[in-house]
């Protein structure tokens, strides 16, 4: 089968039944055809059915649900007509973004109602009554237990996007509570990159008679990735991260930690060495995450080093390589962070710093994924030795910067917040503030 045969066998968006105001906006986005995950749940959505979507991240399930909920919208306008819950604020934002673009056609409001930002202006959004309310689980319960005149007693479509993930932060109870102050008689769309025993267990509270529709569910990285790893001492790492920032200089690129100091510590070491570097993390204040997000996104900034506040959801078209500092201790988060690259059919690189203690998490990662990684090519020892001095100097200012600021650490920025915020469901929006303990030691070999 030809190329043009094949793609000719792809419906349009107005074969799947989609009305010419959001085909009209899905060409300005620049959607051409629908993505697998979107030719499927988009009929069944249409049809009034729940729909259970599993597809890997970076398939187009913002449009997915955002479509069929829009087009529900024209046939029968009224405010508070459709809620999604996100894990995240950052994503919340990103799909608010996305609603917007796709409803200017037609005229829709949204609302993003995160942690971190001020009560009472979200409040007087609410008020304003918009069509959909895009929003991290503890925020929302909070307006609807603490705004006066606000509730969801009409609302007709209920959206859990990452369900997976909204479960592994334990936002169960919340959800619950939330489940109780929605009508029952409403559709119900859960999108999941994975169908774990938790998210089964939400299935069966709040859908009823499902669809399922699943795209490429198993633990998998698209083909247009090229994955590598490189093994160095412990000691060195931050001197090879460097290099790696030499080598790559003029490339997009995301670096990940597994702790919000590392983040802080790495963005100041890079800067300090002529990178032009920014952190994302859960202590930095909400405004200050989104601007660090749309620099990078805008270009104004070519590396940003993050938490993995980042690996699930965000869309940023034009990330050349995802770097892991850490390796991940969970098989899945691994995949989620290097699908911040080669997305949307674009290719892309990832590079996994593995030192002694990482062997076997390594192992681990490419039993999950079905493939070896493969060493990175071009890293003299040497040559990145010849770092270490300059690198050591940086390392010194860095941490004499984060000790003077209070960054970084539980007692800086994000304790007093926490003090402001006082309320316990809020803080459950920090999302990616549990910061694990050190690396996993286990002694391993070098890899042939």
């Amino acid at each position: 089968m030809t190329e043009s045969e094949a793609e000719s066998e792809v419906p349009t968006f107005a074969e799947l039944g989609v009305i010419p105001p959001l085909c009209e906006a899905c060409e300005s986005l620049g959607f051409k055809k629908p993505t697998d995950i979107q030719a499927k749940a988009i009929p069944e959505a249409l049809a009034g059915r729940d729909v259970i979507g599993l597809a890997q991240t970076g398939s187009g399930k913002t449009a997915a649900f955002s479509i069929p909920i829009l087009q529900a919208l024209w046939d029968n306008p009224q405010p508070l007509f459709a809620c999604v819950i996100a894990p995240t604020r950052e994503l919340s934002y990103q799909i608010a973004q996305q609603i917007e673009a796709l409803g200017a056609t037609i005229g829709a409001r949204c609302a993003t109602i995160v942690g971190g930002m001020d009560m009472m202006a979200q409040a007087i959004a609410l008020s304003k009554r918009p069509h959909v309310i895009v929003a991290t689980p503890g925020r929302l319960q909070d307006h609807l237990e603490n705004t006066k005149g606000f509730s969801l007693r009409s609302l007709k479509y209920l959206v859990m996007d990452e369900a997976d993930r909204l479960l592994d932060l334990d936002f169960g109870p919340i959800i619950d509570r939330l489940l109780q102050n929605i009508p029952k008689e409403r559709r119900t769309m859960l999108f999941s990159a994975t169908m774990t025993t938790k998210v089964a267990k939400l299935q069966r509270a709040s859908l009823r008679s499902p669809v399922r529709v699943e795209i490429g569910t198993k633990y998998s990285t698209v083909e247009t990735l090229q994955q590598y790893y490189l093994f160095m001492p412990f000691a060195h790492k931050d001197t090879y991260l460097v290099h790696l920032a030499n080598e790559q200089a003029g490339q997009s690129i995301i670096v990940f930690t597994r702790t919000v100091h590392d983040a802080q510590r790495l963005a100041i070491l890079l800067r300090l060495l002529g990178f032009s570097a920014i952190p994302l993390h859960g202590q930095l204040s909400q405004t200050a995450r989104l601007g660090a997000l749309n620099k990078f996104k805008a270009g104004g900034r070519s590396i940003m080093v993050c938490t993995d506040v980042a690996a699930r959801g965000l869309d940023i078209p034009s990330v050349d390589l995802v770097i892991n500092f850490d390796i991940p201790t969970h098989s899945k988060d691994y995949i989620h962070r290097v699908g911040r690259t080669a997305r949307a059919g674009r290719s892309g690189r990832s590079v996994t710093l593995v030192t002694q203690y990482d062997v076997e998490l390594l192992q681990r990662i490419e039993a999950a994924i079905g493939k070896r990684l493969e060493e990175f090519p071009g890293s003299d020892r040497e040559m990145v030795m010849l770092l270490s001095e300059r690198v050591g100097e940086a390392q010194r200012a860095a941490q004499r910067e984060i000790q003077d600021k209070g960054l970084g650490s539980a007692g800086g920025a994000g304790r007093r917040r926490r003090r402001q915020a006082g309320d316990d469901d809020d803080n459950r929006d920090r999302d990616d503030d549990v910061v694990q303990a050190g690396s996993y030691r286990k002694s391993g070999k070098r890899r042939k």
